[in-house]
């Protein structure tokens, strides 16, 4: 695999190869890789009575890792970075400096007690192909003067009074104190409490629970003595028991939730230099993150059901080329998250302040929205109420034609009603948008939410808009309400504002880009 571009050959710039004691980080992590094969292997041997068969696999794969540090070399030269990789088909990558976006550092367990650290730089484009340029493993003493030579084109990284680079040791790194710039967020221990209202521990949980039934857990289970005491035991008892369980359940969750919480976010700092944002976090594996600020159009709060009535959500940047998940702070206080995009967003105007001073406006995070009328709060009602509707049909259609169930299944879409109602109002509630005006040291803003148990407010600023469509389906036409698409190269791509009158569709799209509509 060949850069996408010609590159003239740097035969000044000699090729150097990974830290030696990467051999004995990647036998390590490849055998942890291939586990599964592993464990297959050794089935294989036992059952066999060859015992080679669980040796030859693991051979093979140390073998393989070790061959990594023969066949890797790389080379920072004026103008390109380059990397070349394979031992049987070999691979050259070639960066050119000057696209550089951001280098991300991480460390995990292994690496930090070997002083060893991963570096990988990112590109617009490689973000979009799915490249990937990492160096794995460097000395992590070298790492922060390699990081601020790659960024030194950004302004990102540190310089003296003759815009040289400066060389940051390692301790001067993971302190993060001669980083330049203003925190703009960092991460409190209390916040672990919104970990379970996630679904990452059911994530977490899910796929261990069904490798365990796969391979006959559940039948054990099933068949326990204790089982079978709360079957034989009555209704009572068996509603007991079920409670139990889900309360079991619960507290796994919510442990494993918490769990991952701190150790992926643990000592989380989000620090801007006026160019980038650097973000740090990890308890066992650490993580250095930047992110060019020129690539930042806009923000999006993410609400879920739990984490709204909890007064949480999460933030996520919207980035050109990079991923449209790209989170700035986790579950966290909607306080918190409302300061850090308000920085983000209006940096002069709001600056260290969660409330903004006088004359600067709303604060993005809390800008009232506009609601778009009764038609879209009755469509709202119409789409959650039809499905009951049509299942109690059916039910009548059949009962009718002379099938026999229970009386007791007409209380299912009674039950239901309720629910959907509450449901569709709060669909409704969550649905607005608004345009924030230009002001002399921030662009307009196209705020739009929508969204129930996952609701989303995305903040995209109007340069980072490069196209709509007015789209309307045959129900919208009779209804008179269409959804304006807002375009973007970044994040989501595409940015949605739903069931809104027909002609205030028109108004918002000018009011964001005036000029865009020509002579309409």
């Amino acid at each position: 695999m060949t850069s996408a571009e010609t590159v003239a050959p740097e035969t000044d710039q000699p090729w150097s190869r990974l830290d030696k004691r990467m051999l004995l980080v990647h036998p390590v992590t490849e055998v942890v890789k291939f586990i599964p094969v592993l464990i297959g292997s050794v089935i294989l041997g036992t059952s066999s009575g060859n015992h080679v068969w669980s040796i030859i696999p693991l051979a093979l794969i140390v073998g393989f890792a070790l061959t990594r540090w023969f066949t890797t070399t790389y080379r920072v030269g004026p103008t390109h970075v380059e990397l070349r990789t394979g031992l049987v088909q070999r691979k050259k990558l070639a960066v050119p400096r000057s696209r550089i976006r951001s280098v991300d550092i991480e460390a995990d367990l292994l690496h930090r007690l070997l002083g060893l650290a991963v570096l990988a730089i990112g590109t617009g484009q490689q973000a979009d192909s799915g490249e990937k340029f990492k160096l794995d493993a460097l000395d992590a003493r070298l790492v922060p003067e390699l990081r601020a030579a790659l960024l030194a084109h950004t302004g990102s990284a540190p310089q003296d009074a003759a815009g040289q680079p400066v060389s940051l040791d390692k301790s001067t790194a993971e302190s993060q104190d001669a980083l330049p710039g203003r925190e703009i967020a960092h991460w409190d221990p209390g916040w672990v409490r919104y970990a379970p209202l996630s679904l990452t521990g059911f994530a977490i949980i899910a796929p261990i629970v069904g490798l365990a039934f796969q391979y006959g857990v559940g039948q054990v289970l099933f068949r326990s003595d204790a089982v079978q005491r709360v079957e034989n035991g009555g209704a009572a008892l068996i509603a007991i028991g079920t409670a139990g369980l889900l309360v079991v359940i619960v507290l796994i969750v919510s442990l494993a939730a918490c769990a991952r919480y701190l150790t992926t976010y643990f000592g989380l700092r989000v620090i801007d230099d006026g160019r980038t944002l650097h973000l740090r976090h990890g308890l066992f594996t650490t993580r250095q993150i930047t992110l060019d600020l020129a690539r930042f159009r806009g923000a999006t709060v993410n609400e879920p059901l739990l984490l709204r009535l909890a007064g949480a959500a999460e933030l996520e940047a919207i980035m050109v080329g990079a991923s449209p998940r790209q989170k700035i702070l986790p579950q966290a206080p909607r306080t918190a998250i409302e300061h850090t995009l308000s920085h983000l967003l209006a940096p002069n105007e709001f600056q260290d302040r969660v409330i903004a001073p006088p004359g600067a406006g709303p604060s993005p995070g809390s800008a009232p929205l506009i609601a778009h009328g009764p038609i879209a709060r009755r469509r709202r009602h119409t789409r959650t109420l039809a499905p009951i509707a049509v299942a109690a049909l059916v039910m009548l259609v059949t009962s009718v034609a002379g099938a026999n169930f229970s009386p007791w299944w007409w209380l299912l879409p009674v039950l239901l009603v309720p629910v959907a109602v509450a449901l569709a109002e709060d669909r409704y509630r969550g649905l607005g948008h608004t345009v924030l005006p230009e002001t002399a040291t921030s662009p307009r803003w196209l705020i739009t939410r929508s969204g129930s148990l996952g609701r989303d407010r995305d903040c995209l600023e109007a340069p980072g808009v490069i196209g709509w469509t007015v789209r309307q389906s045959f129900f919208q036409r009779r209804a008179g309400v269409a959804t304006v698409v807002a375009a973007s190269a970044a994040g989501k791509k595409r940015y949605h504002v739903l069931d809104i009158p027909l002609d205030e569709a028109w108004a918002l799209i000018d009011a964001v880009t005036p000029g865009q509509l020509g002579g309409r």
